[in-house]
This record gives C-alpha cells, sequence and structure tokens, in this order.
C-alpha cells in the first residue's frame, strides 16, 4: 500500500497532493495517509468533492500520529 505522510509536505500542498493522489487511485486501490493531527477538515473536504467515490478507514487515532487507509472504491 502507499503511504502519504502529510507531515512531510507544506502545509498549503497538503490537501492537494492529496487529492491528486487519490484522483490517480484505480477502483480498490488504497493509500494510507499519515499526519500529526486529526485530518477531520479533509474528511469533510473529502465528503463535499469526492461523495461517494472514497472509503475512509481510521487506523490510529493520535495522541501523536493519525493513520487513516483511504480508498477508492469500486466501479466509480
Amino acid at each position: 500500500m502507499n503511504q502519504i505522510d502529510a507531515r512531510t509536505l507544506p502545509p498549503r500542498e497538503r490537501h492537494p497532493a492529496i487529492f491528486n493522489a487519490f484522483d490517480r487511485l484505480q477502483p480498490g486501490e488504497s493509500f494510507e495517509l499519515i499526519n500529526d493531527h486529526p485530518p477531520t477538515p479533509l474528511y469533510y473536504q473529502f465528503l463535499h468533492e469526492r461523495a461517494g467515490l472514497f472509503e475512509w478507514d481510521n487506523l490510529e487515532q493520535g495522541p501523536e500520529l493519525w493513520r487513516v487507509r483511504i480508498t477508492r472504491k469500486g466501479g466509480n
């Protein structure tokens, strides 16, 4: 599984980089997002901009590290 470590990206580039990675996924593929804070705003942005196209699985929820698996749903 591919990983995106958002901690290594400049803040203004994080969401665009994550969405670009998502848009390159084939149905059923996923990547793991690693972050140093809850990715709640990103989740709501996905709900708004990619509604019905993704699955969001929390793998680790702090207090120092957050890990999420983001999967492109099949057939979309």
